[in-house]
């Protein structure tokens, strides 16, 4: 499709495409410059951190809480911006709790108000993660973690997303003291290259010869939160519908929308075992098309899988959550081509939602 290169959707093309490089760039800044250790000092100790997102960036906050809590072993949520602002007591309750406000833009005004609330009203100090400097975010936080290397040009987030769950997952190692961890963390951007190189045209070839009625996306545990960011990439890019469940959920009542006309994503772990793999199975028994994406499949999932994508990555699953939300972005991407929509500029959307007459 020429339009990823000169026209429509060029912008998201070669952003997701850059996501790697990205990567490895932005960790190798933020330990050069020593900024795990200067955001963490202003902060006060926590019995839990609460990830704050809207959007996208709650995805992030669902993949970042879990991966908190697996690296530093520290009980860690994810709420957005919105349940925050109308049941803080409920979302905050009465533990000393860590709230990180993550906005792509810094200027987004649900998490202004959150960061406006937090610190003004409730004395508690926050740790804002943007891609965007000098933003009012970074003033209203007592810290921020800034990664304008992913910062993007088109609407939809897509390395923004990937890149700061990398950060925050690299913050968890520093505050736990994983040196493993970090080193895991800097070995996966050169590998997800080439498993990007790979999965690449074929998820193109796959898009352009298939349109579906209804788009599935399932995962457990720490791809609840990249399966919930696959169904928004397709919901905002192409205009269609999109849901996301985790796995084991589906089969209790939404199995009942599957056909050939559906579409089924399958994020599997290796951690779960063949809970989820009997989930996929069941489905292309009932007759739904089946996308498979994981680390390495077994035989099983081979033969269930309508396509099989393999990210053959060295590195443990925690490390490695990042690299699964490729695949999605291009799906999302080329199916938006294919639709006639421009996925750099879906429509009725902004980079940034502002509220009218919400300024903090």
């Amino acid at each position: 499709m020429n339009e990823t290169t000169e026209g429509r959707g060029h912008l998201s093309f070669a952003e997701i495409m850059s996501e790697p490089s990205v990567w490895a760039s932005t960790l190798k800044d933020l330990e050069e410059h020593g900024r795990y250790a200067e955001v963490l000092r202003p902060l006060q100790p926590a019995d839990e951190w609460v990830f704050v997102g809207c959007g996208s960036s709650y995805y992030v906050a669902q993949a970042a809480a879990w991966s908190w809590t697996a690296v530093t072993g520290q009980r860690a949520k994810a709420v957005p911006a919105s349940e925050l602002l109308l049941y803080p007591d409920q979302v905050l309750g009465k533990t000393k709790c860590q709230p990180v406000l993550i906005s792509r833009s810094g200027h987004t005004t649900e998490m202004l108000m959150a960061a406006d609330y937090l610190e003004k009203e409730r004395n508690i100090r926050t740790l804002g993660i943007s891609c965007a400097t000098g933003k009012e975010l970074e003033k209203l936080a007592t810290a921020t973690l800034l990664l304008p290397a992913a910062d993007e040009r088109s609407t939809v987030m897509t390395r923004s997303f990937s890149t700061m769950l990398l950060s925050m997952q690299a913050l968890a190692g520093f505050a736990a003291g994983r040196n493993d961890f970090l080193q895991a963390l800097k070995q996966m951007p050169g590998q997800a290259q080439r498993a990007l190189e790979r999965l690449q045209p074929r998820i193109e070839k796959f898009a352009s010869a298939n349109e579906f009625a209804d788009y599935v996306f399932m995962g457990q545990g720490p791809f609840f939160g990249i399966a919930s960011e696959g169904q928004l990439k397709v919901a905002e890019m192409s205009c269609s519908y999109a849901q996301v469940f985790h796995t084991l959920e589906f089969r209790h009542g939404p199995k009942s929308i599957v056909s050939p006309k559906t579409l089924l994503t399958f994020f599997l772990a290796e951690s779960t075992g063949t809970s989820e793999q009997e989930v996929l199975e069941e489905m292309k028994e009932l007759g739904g098309v089946t996308l498979v994406i994981t680390n390495r499949a077994n035989d099983k999932v081979r033969q269930a899988a309508g396509l099989l994508i393999e990210l053959e990555l060295d590195v443990p699953e925690v490390a490695r959550l990042a690299p699964h939300v490729l695949a999605v972005q291009l799906l999302g991407l080329y199916l938006g081509l294919k639709r006639g929509f421009d996925p750099d500029q879906p429509r009725h959307l902004s980079r940034v939602v502002v509220l009218k007459g919400k300024a903090v």
